[in-house]
């Protein structure tokens, strides 16, 4: 038995591979990746590597074996990933798993925005496979907002289509820290966890700590999702990861990321990362020699 996290060498998984290692030994972890090269680090630190592709079938045959615990983190291709899950659900299936942790969205079923429907379909394939799961349902990571800190503080502005929605962001570490939990942890077999943030906030709310913290006037912009994601199109966001970006902020508008359950402060055994402390860690990533940038 091992445990074995799928896309091991994006943000998530890299965090998620670190938790593991702070828990079992290095020859215990499996990490997946389409690209081996982007895992040398990891093989290097005694990480088993193997070559898996969501969209290539046959390189997930032998990629599980029975009684591993898995971590599936969620495909990052829009439209594609129901069909390319189904192949990851499949080969766990025929491999005998003794877990499936899959990274869904906050709400599932009740989440209305677009992104929702593929974790949602992917939810309805992995409670019909027989496969003892357990749903992660994440909220939002604060990354998703400090990662855009720089542009925020050139241009002086906040932007989004949330209107006064609230969202219950976490940091990543955060996330990643729960899926190792689950993963080592015992009791976790088809159970839901809604995963969130324990403070709820606005965007007007960011823009304000934003300026507390850097002495600049931040204002938040709201924007009909239309002009948000043209505005997402000029900055180099793919059409139709800009129309998706957007449609989540009416989602937030609505209150579908707001809810603070704190199942995720549960599983961690600590607070989550508050947004303030989120955006001093990325504003410290910025500075320059001479301060923060202009």
């Amino acid at each position: 038995m091992s445990y074995v996290v799928t896309g091991a060498t994006g943000a998530l998984g890299r965090l998620v591979i670190e938790e593991l290692l702070r828990r079992t030994t290095p020859g215990e972890i499996v990490a997946l990746a389409r690209d081996r090269t982007k895992a040398a680090g990891l093989a290097a630190r005694g990480v088993e590597i193997k070559t898996a592709d969501y969209s290539r079938p046959e390189t997930l045959q032998g990629a599980f074996a029975a009684g591993d615990r898995v971590l599936f983190i969620s495909g990052n291709e829009a439209g594609q990933r129901l069909t390319q899950h189904r192949t990851v659900i499949d080969a766990a299936r025929e491999a005998g798993v003794g877990l499936l942790a899959y990274t869904s969205v906050l709400g599932g079923p009740t989440a209305t925005f677009a992104i929702a429907e593929e974790h949602l379909a992917t939810e309805q394939a992995l409670l019909a496979s027989g496969v003892p799961y357990c749903l992660l349902r994440n909220g939002w990571y604060h990354e998703n907002y400090t990662g855009a800190l720089a542009t925020t503080l050139r241009t002086g502005a906040v932007v989004g289509s949330a209107d006064g929605g609230r969202v219950a962001t976490a940091a990543r570490r955060d996330y990643a820290e729960a899926a190792a939990v689950v993963l080592t942890g015992s009791g976790h077999e088809n159970t839901v966890y809604e995963l969130s943030g324990d403070t709820a906030w606005t965007m007007a709310e960011y823009a304000a700590e934003v300026s507390r913290q850097t002495g600049r006037r931040i204002a938040y912009r709201d924007l009909p999702p239309e002009q948000y994601a043209a505005l997402l199109v000029e900055a180099g966001v793919p059409a139709l990861g800009a129309r998706l970006i957007a449609d989540a902020d009416t989602g937030i508008a609505r209150g579908e990321l707001s809810a603070t359950p704190g199942e995720l402060s549960r599983l961690i055994g600590r607070p989550t990362t508050p947004i303030a402390e989120a955006i001093a860690e990325a504003l410290k990533g910025l500075e320059g020699p001479n301060g923060l940038p202009a």
